[in-house]
């Protein structure tokens, strides 16, 4: 019984939000939408150009993410010179891919972003350390 009463209390519910939402009695005799909407003008935002906004290669401190350990294992083992040249490959190829996925897409257009957001998740994974 105590079930059968909250389960018809939650139709109920349902139910008058349902009406209460998409009323069609208001003062205007219409929907009320339009007249719960407030007229703001949106900030502008404004950004200053500083040279040259390219991302670094380097030169800023990289986050510690999960597999940044076996990063620095790889460069001990493999030296910073071997190193650097495989992850220049695999940052290349990644890139390579990105580019061909834009094109067979049909949004070319969108690749620096999404090269760009690749970028940031490797930092934050901890391939960039």
């Amino acid at each position: 019984m105590n079930k059968g009463l909250i389960s018809i209390f939650f139709i109920l519910s349902i139910a008058a939000s349902v009406v209460n939402g998409f009323s069609v009695g208001s003062i205007n005799g219409g929907s009320s939408f339009a007249a719960t909407q407030r007229v703001t003008a949106a900030p502008v935002a404004t950004t200053v150009y500083r040279g040259n906004n390219m991302q670094m290669m380097g030169g800023k401190k990289s986050k510690f993410g999960i597999f940044s350990p076996a990063v620095y294992i790889a460069k001990i083992a493999l030296g910073d010179k071997r190193f650097n040249k495989i992850r220049g490959k695999g940052i290349s190829l990644h890139s390579q891919a990105i580019g061909e996925f834009t094109v067979w897409v049909g949004a070319y257009h969108l690749r620096t972003k999404l090269v760009k957001t690749a970028k940031t998740n490797g930092d934050i994974l901890g391939f960039l350390v």
